[in-house]
């Protein structure tokens, strides 16, 4: 558990809290690096790349008093298709869904048009919001003016760097302050809702973010064919890399199927570190030009 989790904040003589707690923002505003950050573990991809996050993702925080549901979701962006739709309905639910919402601004690029939107959804929701400043480390994050007019009148603000865990104290104590009474709604050891395969797929996805370059990540996705966990020291893993093209298939394998190696390389160490056990990873690639188009083939892959 992280020390912004078992920090002080909630405790066990007043009123136990527990909610629904939506991570807002446009792509790459660090929403999946903040959750990580509160919850302890890497849940959630992260990369440099913006629209890495394709689903709605369930974050848990459990102190002695309260538990907190971090929803992490897609950026908000323009598009167009069922994979767009569906990241964009998950953004849309969570916004409705939620008791509390954060609303990251990355520091460097400053309120945008998009912003102006989600400030208005949550205004007229009447529901408890944050204005959080992200990458607040870089220079240029701490010479920018915040808060912003246009973000009128927030809960509260809050200036973090997730990465470094600079701020993300402050901001988790306030977020459970804002929580409605409630029972837990998981156990107290439990961190996510998403199965162990979701989440071996989203990090086989994160090494092809990492060590592939132009459009090929965005159009990869990853579905796991295999998840052995019969035995206690390993899990056996084989999965599909889906790409939409046949020239993807070639860049994704390499020349001598190194690109293809390096890759697997990469995902299975993450796999390992966070299993805390060897991972056996088999990797495959498959082109599927129709696999982001068709709704019920996207809900399979887990982006809903």
């Amino acid at each position: 558990m992280s020390d912004e989790a078992a920090s002080a904040g909630t405790g066990s003589a007043g009123p136990h809290r527990a909610g629904v707690v939506a991570l807002l923002g446009l792509p790459n505003a660090g929403k999946s690096t903040l959750m990580n950050r509160l919850v302890g573990e890497r849940l959630a991809i992260v990369t440099h790349k913006p629209q890495t996050t394709r689903s709605r993702i369930l974050g848990i925080v459990t102190r002695p008093g309260g538990q907190a549901l971090l929803l992490d979701t897609p950026g908000v962006h323009h598009g167009q298709g069922a994979l767009h739709d569906a990241m964009q309905k998950a953004v849309g639910e969570s916004l409705d869904d939620c008791d509390v919402a954060c609303l990251l601004v990355d520091l460097a690029r400053g309120w945008e048009e998009p912003h102006d939107a989600l400030r208005e959804r949550l205004d007229a929701a009447g529901k408890a919001w944050f204005l959080v400043g992200t990458k607040f480390d870089l220079p240029v994050g701490r010479q920018r003016t915040w808060p912003p007019a246009a973000a009128g009148s927030p809960s509260r603000v809050f200036r973090i760097a997730a990465d470094r865990g600079e701020g993300t104290g402050e901001l988790l104590d306030a977020i459970f302050e804002c929580l409605p009474e409630s029972p837990a709604f998981y156990p107290d050891d439990e961190i996510t809702d998403r199965p162990l395969r979701f989440l071996a797929a989203e990090m086989v996805r994160e090494a092809a973010f990492q060590e592939l370059t132009d459009e090929v990540p965005y159009d990869l996705a990853v579905e796991v064919i295999d998840f052995d966990e019969s035995r206690p020291d390993i899990t056996r893993i084989r999965a599909n890399l889906l790409v939409r093209r046949e020239s993807q298939k070639g860049i994704v394998i390499g020349a001598g199927g190194r690109q293809i190696k390096a890759l697997g390389t990469r995902a299975r160490m993450n796999l390992e570190k966070f299993m805390s056990h060897r991972v056996h990873l088999e990797l495959f690639v498959k082109v599927d030009p129709t696999w982001f188009k068709k709704r019920k083939r996207i809900n399979s892959l887990g982006y809903f």
